[in-house]
């Protein structure tokens, strides 16, 4: 990670962390990198999620893309795999999404694509971050100050909600059976997928229930969507419905919920897909790509069927490079962020519904029967902040305590502790036969940490 730009972009407070100078000065760089060797006009395409602060960047990256030559297409608000589609099968040069995902409404992200819909580059983004210091000499400049483009070379802005449009009917199309007759919840985290995911299922003739629909700018996903999954399962038992799914802010997660109210994670997704997959031979390697975090359970599950599998680092950046290196088609996190390679190149929530329903209707059979042969292990995760991620993992008594608690759960279990790659955040996980003892060695090390004095809060 650098100095500005983790596993998933530039995020943190708006205009504390992530400031309007900073969005304006991406976009200075992006319009100048990307238009300083063509000979035609620059084209970044611009999506936004929810958030108050969003209407702030849009403008200030906006401001910069044009300043520097190129022009900015404006899909207002949108997904993030909206921006990732159209980046890749229009003709542009990169995509930028602002958004914080899942944090709260007060944080906020630039997500930076390259012209397939990928993530961005590390040789670029460490560019950009020199750029941001100030360092021009780092990208071969010895101006104080990138050139700024003058006269008919000004770029202009485009209203391109016609481009959302499009990224509808792609989903759409994915579908291979009707909905009707099936009774679906959708959670929108009153984020990006607030419009767009009851257009799609409406379309596709489910009977559609919705909740957290009502964005204001401040409350995307407060105590709503993909990380307050508790909601929907309620809802969906009361309203007799047939399947939940549940998006994150800007919808490039999904966790589903069956029929009688039951969490069916990325874990679970991965499973009841990839053996769909592998049934009707289209499961290429036979393998499915995971993360260190992926439970117990799924791997377990996997072998009993002859399904190989992956383990990345966490992170849809890791799962997905190991996807295109190996050609795996299909992958992701206990998180909800599932990527199908033939149809994206990053996680798509809405899509992942999609191919949900695809199973179900297939199969002509629930979701609890689709991931009943999976058991889930006990798994805690405990997010401490702290004032360095670095200092706090580091920390030699930290690191004892960890080793002690692996030597306890031997090969009974495991425990991981990581930085988190978007938030200010140590993230301390516990696989055991019990969640007494999840709860009970997790907060061993956690209480190390507290004790030394990293717990910022």
């Amino acid at each position: 990670m650098g100095k500005y730009f983790g596993t998933d972009g530039f995020r943190g407070e708006a205009n504390k962390d992530l400031t309007v100078e900073h969005a304006y000065r991406v976009g200075r760089f992006i319009g100048w990198y990307h238009g300083k060797e063509k000979e035609k006009t620059c084209k970044v395409v611009l999506g936004k999620d929810t958030r108050r602060s969003s209407y702030m960047f849009e403008y200030a990256l906006a401001a910069g893309l044009t300043a520097s030559g190129a022009d900015a297409y404006l899909l207002h608000v949108t997904t993030t795999p909206s921006v990732s589609y159209v980046a890749r099968t229009g003709d542009f040069d990169c995509g930028i999404m602002i958004s914080a995902s899942h944090n709260p409404y007060y944080d906020n992200g630039i997500k930076l694509m390259n012209n397939n819909g990928e993530k961005m580059d590390e040789e670029t983004i460490a560019k950009i971050e020199a750029y941001l210091d100030g360092d021009l000499s780092a990208i071969g400049l010895e101006e104080k100050d990138l050139p700024l483009a003058s006269r008919d070379e000004i770029g202009c802005t485009i209203d391109y909600a016609a481009g959302r449009n499009r990224y509808m009917g792609y989903l759409i199309s994915l579908a291979i059976r009707s909905y009707r007759g099936m009774r679906v919840g959708l959670d929108c985290a009153n984020g990006s997928a607030w419009m767009i995911a009851r257009h799609v299922f409406d379309a596709l003739g489910a009977k559609t229930y919705v909740i957290h629909a009502e964005p204001n700018g401040l409350n995307i996903n407060e105590e709503a969507g993909s990380t307050h999954i508790e909601h929907l399962r309620k809802f969906v038992v009361e309203k007799h419905l047939d399947v939940g799914f549940a998006f994150d802010g800007d919808a490039d997660r999904c966790i589903a919920v069956d029929e009688n109210g039951n969490v069916v994670d990325g874990d679970l997704i991965l499973y009841l897909y990839g053996r769909y997959m592998k049934e009707r031979g289209k499961l290429l390697n036979n393998t499915v790509v995971t993360t260190i975090m992926s439970n117990f359970g799924l791997y377990k599950a996997f072998d009993e069927i002859g399904i190989h599998y992956e383990k990345t680092a966490v992170g849809d950046k890791y799962v997905y490079e190991n996807m295109i290196q190996h050609g795996h088609r299909i992958g992701g996190e206990q998180s909800g962020h599932i990527i199908f390679s033939k149809y994206a190149t990053t996680g798509d929530g809405i899509l992942t519904a999609i191919k949900v329903m695809e199973v179900i209707l297939e199969k002509k059979t629930t979701l609890s029967r689709l991931v009943e042969p999976v058991t889930i292990y006990p798994q805690v995760t405990k997010n401490v902040y702290v004032h360095s991620k670095p200092k706090a993992i580091a920390d030699p008594d930290v690191q004892a305590q960890v080793e002690e608690v692996t030597r306890l759960l031997g090969d009974s279990g495991r425990i991981i502790v990581r930085e988190s790659g978007t938030e200010p955040l140590v993230r301390v996980m516990v696989e055991a036969d019990t969640k007494e003892l999840c709860e009970n060695y997790a907060e061993r090390v956690v209480g190390v940490m507290r004790a030394k004095g990293h717990i910022a809060r």
